[in-house]
C-alpha cells in the first residue's frame, strides 16, 4: 500500500524569515534543518535542477544557521576547534573549514566568515554546533561570547546570478572574488553578500540581518530576476553530486575524520597553535586512513527522484562500504553517486556491485567531480 507522508507545521520547529514567501511561490516539500523548516522542491527536483543550471534560482537556506563568536579569544577559540589554519583569513574573507572532535570525528563543515578582528560567523550544516561550541568554551575558560545572531541566508545560484545581483546592488558585485563578502544594504535592508554557495554554478549567498524583512527581500530579488527567468528552488542533490560536493550527515559524520573523506587539505598539523583533534589526526596521518570517499557510476535503469542511499557496496561479493548519496544526472544521463569504502591498497575501478530493490547492479568507480562549471 502506498502512503503519502506529510510534514506537519508547529511552533516546535522554527519558520524562516522567508517562510511565507516560499509558500506563496509554491513550495511542495520541506525538511527540518537545524530545527527549522527548509524547502526541498517547488516544481519537481528535476525541473528545479534545470532552472539552476540554465538560468538562476533563489533558495531559502535560513536553516544554515550562524554561530557568532566574538571576544578577545575568538580567533584562538576557532583555531582550537578546527584543524585548518585560519591565521591568514582576512576580514571580508570566507573559509571552508571542518570542526573536529578530540577523536578526529567531524562535527560539522561550516563556512567561516571573518567580519572583523575576533568577530566570526560559522555558517553551519545540520548539527548542534552552537551547543558544542558553548560547551568547549565553558570548559576551557575562553573569553568568548557565542550566540546565534539574527542572520538568515538566501542563496542566489545559477549562471545568470551575477546579472541579477548586479542589477540589485551594482556592478561591483561581479568583481567580488570567490569566497569573499561585503557588508552592505539592499534598499535599506542590512545584508552580507558573499560570492559562495552550495552548487557547481555561479552564485551568491545573501545573509539577511533583520528577520522582519525576509519576505520583502525575497520579493525584491524575485522581481529583479524576472527578465532572467528566475525561479524559486532549493539546494539541488543532483547538482551537488555532479559537482562532487559533500553533505554533512550523508557523506560525512562524527564517524569519519578529514582523511577518510579526502579533505586532508583542510588539516594543517603544523599550525602554530594547538587544536582539539591534533593528536588523533597526527596518528591518522602517520598510519593512514581506514576509509576513502569515491565517486561512482551505477549501471542500472535511471533512478527516480527518491533513491535509497546508504546501500551496501560490495567488491567480489564482499561488503566494502556504502553508497552515501546517489542520483540520476540528466546532463550525464547516468546514475551517479558518492560512496565511503574501506581504503584500497590499489585502484581497481571495476568489479563492484550494489543490490537495488532485489536486483544486483554493477558499479564503476569514477573521478570527482563529475561536472563543475565554476
Amino acid at each position: 500500500m502506498n502512503s503519502n507522508p506529510e510534514i506537519s507545521f508547529s511552533t516546535r520547529i522554527r519558520k524562516s524569515p522567508f517562510f511565507d514567501s516560499t509558500m506563496k511561490w509554491g513550495c511542495k516539500g520541506f525538511t527540518v534543518y537545524n530545527r527549522m523548516y527548509m524547502p526541498t522542491y517547488y516544481k519537481t527536483f528535476v525541473e528545479d535542477y534545470w532552472s539552476l543550471v540554465n538560468d538562476v534560482t533563489l533558495w531559502d537556506v535560513a536553516g544554515e544557521r550562524q554561530v557568532e563568536i566574538t571576544g578577545s579569544d575568538a580567533e584562538k577559540f576557532i583555531e582550537y576547534i578546527t584543524p585548518r589554519d585560519i591565521s591568514k583569513c582576512k576580514i571580508g574573507q570566507c573559509m571552508y573549514i571542518l570542526l573536529t572532535e578530540k577523536d578526529g570525528g567531524i562535527v560539522n563543515d561550516p563556512v567561516l566568515l571573518k567580519l572583523n578582528e575576533n568577530h566570526f560567523w560559522l555558517s553551519i550544516a545540520d548539527s548542534d554546533v552552537l551547543l558544542w561550541c558553548k560547551g568547549i568554551a565553558s570548559s576551557m575558560n575562553y573569553n568568548v561570547n557565542i550566540i546565534e545572531p539574527d542572520v538568515s541566508p538566501l542563496a542566489l545560484q545559477g549562471p545568470k546570478a551575477p546579472e541579477v545581483m548586479s542589477k540589485i546592488v551594482g556592478t561591483w558585485v561581479k568583481e567580488l572574488s570567490f569566497f569573499y563578502f561585503k557588508e552592505t544594504t539592499i534598499e535599506n535592508i542590512p545584508v552580507v553578500i558573499a560570492r559562495s554557495g552550495w552548487s557547481g554554478e555561479s552564485g551568491y549567498e545573501i545573509y539577511l540581518r533583520d528577520k522582519l524583512l525576509g519576505n520583502t527581500l525575497w520579493e525584491l530579488i524575485m522581481n529583479a530576476g524576472k527578465e532572467y527567468n528566475i525561479a524559486p528552488a532549493t539546494p539541488s542533490q543532483i547538482n551537488r553530486i555532479e559537482s562532487g560536493m559533500l553533505s554533512y550527515g550523508s557523506d560525512m559524520t562524527l564517524n569519519e575524520n578529514p582523511f577518510d573523506i579526502g579533505l586532508e587539505r583542510l588539516v594543517d598539523l603544523n599550525k602554530q597553535v594547538n587544536f582539539l583533534s591534533k593528536e588523533t589526526l597526527n596518528k591518522v596521518n602517520q598510519l593512514g586512513a581506514k576509509k576513502e570517499l569515491i565517486g561512482i557510476e551505477i549501471i542500472s535503469e535511471p533512478f527516480n527522484e527518491f533513491v535509497a542511499d546508504h546501500l551496501i557496496l560490495k567488491f567480489n561479493d564482499q561488503e566494502i562500504g556504502k553508497i552515501t548519496s546517489s542520483v540520476y544526472s540528466p546532463r550525464l544521463k547516468k546514475n551517479i553517486g558518492l560512496a565511503l569504502i574501506d581504503r584500497r591498497s590499489e585502484d581497481i575501478n571495476e568489479g563492484y556491485t550494489v543490490n537495488i530493490n532485489g536486483s544486483s547492479a554493477k558499479v564503476k568507480i569514477c573521478n570527482l567531480p563529475f561536472l563543475r562549471n565554476k
